[in-house]
C-alpha cells in the first residue's frame, strides 16, 4: 500500500490502534490499512510494539504514531463530521463521549484519547452560510448547546 501524499499525522501516548479501531467502526468510510510494529526499541517503547497505524476517518488518510506521553491532542486540531439529522447526530456524539470521551460547547466534544472532534448538523452550517439573521438566530442557538439540537436550529432559523 502507498500512503497518500498528504497525511494527517496524530500523535498518541500509546494507544494509536486502538484510536484507529475505533474511528473505523464508528465512521462511514473509515478502516485501519496498516500497522507498523517497530523494528528496534525507540524512546517510548520496545521493538515490536505498535509504532505506527495507518487508517482513515471518513475517507481522510491518518497515520498514529505511538510517540510517547510528550504531546497532547488540543482543540486546535478537531475533526468535523457533518450529519444529516438528529439521530446521526446523536449516534456520533453518544460513541465519542460514551466510550470515555468528553463534551464540550456548540457540537464539540472529545474522545478518550483527547482528540477533538466537531459533530455538526448540515442545517447548522447552511444557517450560517445564508448569512442574515437567520444566520445570527441560529448561531446564537447554537452558543447556547452542547450537542447540536436540529430541532432547535431549524427553529431559530425560522426565527
Amino acid at each position: 500500500m502507498t500512503m497518500a501524499k498528504n497525511t494527517i499525522c496524530l500523535w498518541y501516548d500509546k494507544d494509536a490502534e486502538a484510536a484507529a479501531r475505533f474511528y473505523a467502526e464508528t465512521f462511514p468510510d473509515s478502516a485501519v490499512t496498516a500497522v507498523r510494529h517497530a523494528p528496534s526499541d525507540f524512546p517510548s517503547g520496545k521493538a515490536g510494539d505498535v509504532l505506527l497505524v495507518e487508517f482513515t476517518v471518513a475517507g481522510i488518510p491518518c497515520l498514529g504514531l505511538n510517540g510517547g506521553p510528550t504531546f497532547r491532542h488540543n482543540e486546535a486540531f478537531s475533526f468535523q463530521i457533518a450529519t444529516d439529522d438528529q439521530e446521526e447526530t446523536d449516534r456520533y456524539w453518544n460513541a465519542i463521549v460514551g466510550n470515555g470521551g468528553q463534551e464540550s460547547a456548540c457540537g464539540w466534544c472529545k474522545d478518550k484519547w483527547g482528540v477533538s472532534w466537531q459533530i455538526t448538523p448540515r442545517v447548522l452550517t447552511d444557517a450560517l452560510a445564508a448569512g442574515g439573521d437567520e444566520a445570527k438566530r441560529a448561531f446564537d442557538a447554537m452558543m447556547e448547546m452542547t450537542r447540536i439540537d436540529v430541532a432547535a436550529i431549524e427553529a431559530a432559523r425560522r426565527g
